[in-house]
């Protein structure tokens, strides 16, 4: 496997987040994209996704930073869902989780 040598900090997990978003909500047939930032709900009131859509979200983030950043990571695990405050709030909140587990793995 091929790595990219773009170093993987929050922003670049952030806009992982958000073409990841994107590509989901094109193939849920949704015709005019919402403005997506790290302010973008995931789940709970004013969410962009269904929970399909979330699940959906959650492995095409675990690929794509497989895939271009060689970081495997389990998103949706016992971990994630025993916190008080889910990680999947937001894409800011989603990024801060990828972080923290990226970070585990130094």
């Amino acid at each position: 496997m091929q790595t990219t040598t773009v170093k993987l900090d929050r922003d670049t997990v952030v806009l992982v987040i958000l073409s990841a978003l994107r590509d989901v909500l094109e193939s849920q047939g949704v015709a005019e994209l919402p403005a997506l930032d790290e302010a973008t709900r995931l789940i709970g009131r004013s969410a962009v996704l269904d929970s399909m859509g979330l699940v959906t979200l959650i492995v095409e983030v675990e690929q794509r930073l497989e895939a271009d950043y060689d970081l495997v990571v389990v998103l949706a695990d016992d971990r994630a869902m025993s916190q008080t405050r889910s990680p999947f709030l937001s894409v800011a909140t989603l990024a801060d989780y990828v972080m923290q587990l990226a970070a585990e793995q130094v």
